[in-house]
């Protein structure tokens, strides 16, 4: 709705992992260094972690996208599968063809043939899994597993894990020990600092056609990057939210009571020194100004009947 109020021509704080808007920020950077690095070696385990919303998911599909020549990328987004749904699920990424009474030790002979396959005609295969903490304990044993085809010069098989922490304490535990042993780089990500998330803010803005006066000043940027503790996905809902109601006020820019009443209206938001009173105060004031937000944007006119006219 407010596009064309601030001159955009697109959406600048979609909550979709678009990689066009993708900025390089030490923490992603860092990370798909490591990755890309990583990958060059050929073998094991590759593990990144980091909180809900902190950009995983972006930093897989940079990955995916940006992969060099030579490597062939197999890609579950959901890994929350047994582990003969696991095995069906990469030998569909690889192309394997296959009968549907197939027994699981024949389709693991099959995913060798083809491993072995695309590794005689000089790519290296990658699995990359996202939200990796939801593997099942005896899929993680099984994807080892697979990681033990090779040659006698290097893997068949690499993996990449993206997850939460919940993987990092999962793998703690003494039955994963020899799946730890195999993780030979990882990298945590860490939340963005108040410098940076005034940086990505108006990188966004940027590529969304945004030029002219900024629409967040510094001490605005530092004010949502502490209620989101660095979290981008957190930044982009509070930055949409009071752009939503400096909007529906007709401003020029973000003011300070917008982003209080963003604050206010996110659930997962730090809020400081407000108490709950104050919060539940300025979440109702949110909804109200998105309300008249709406129905101004709309274009609806109310009108006022006279009490001379109800006779008529």
């Amino acid at each position: 709705m407010y596009l064309k109020h601030f001159g955009l021509n697109q959406t600048p704080f979609s909550l979709t992992p678009d990689t066009g808007f993708f900025f390089g920020l030490l923490p992603h950077v860092e990370a798909l260094q490591v990755l890309q690095m990583a990958l060059q070696t050929g073998e094991g385990f590759i593990k990144v972690t980091g909180e809900v919303g902190t950009g995983k998911t972006l930093i897989c599909r940079k990955l995916i996208n940006e992969l060099p020549q030579g490597f062939q990328c197999a890609y579950l987004p959901n890994p929350y599968l047994t582990p003969a749904e696991l095995r069906w699920a990469v030998a569909n990424e690889l192309g394997v063809t296959y009968t549907p009474d197939l027994d699981q030790q024949r389709l693991t002979g099959l995913i060798q043939q083809r491993l072995l396959e695309l590794s005689a005609q000089g790519f290296a295969v990658v699995l990359v899994l996202d939200e990796a903490q939801a593997l099942p304990d005896d899929s993680l044993e099984a994807l080892r597993l697979l990681t033990n085809l090779e040659t006698e010069s290097r893997k068949l098989l690499q993996v990449v894990l993206f997850g939460q922490p919940e993987l990092d304490d999962r793998l703690k535990r003494q039955a994963f020990r020899q799946l730890r042993q195999r993780i030979t780089f990882s990298y945590t990500l860490r939340p963005l600092t108040p410098d940076e998330t005034d940086a990505y803010l108006r990188h966004r803005l940027a590529i969304a056609g945004r030029a002219g006066e900024v629409l967040f000043s510094p001490r605005l940027s530092r004010h949502i990057a502490r209620a989101a503790r660095g979290i981008p996905r957190l930044i982009n809902i509070l930055a949409h939210k009071a752009l939503l109601l400096s909007f529906g006020e007709g401003a020029v820019r973000v003011m300070g009571r917008h982003v209080r009443l963003a604050i206010a209206d996110t659930e997962d938001a730090s809020r400081g020194d407000f108490g709950a009173w104050r919060a539940v105060l300025l979440g109702l004031l949110f909804v109200v100004g998105v309300s008249l937000c709406l129905i101004w944007a709309m274009g609806f006119r109310f009108e006022f009947v006279h009490w001379g006219d109800l006779g008529s």
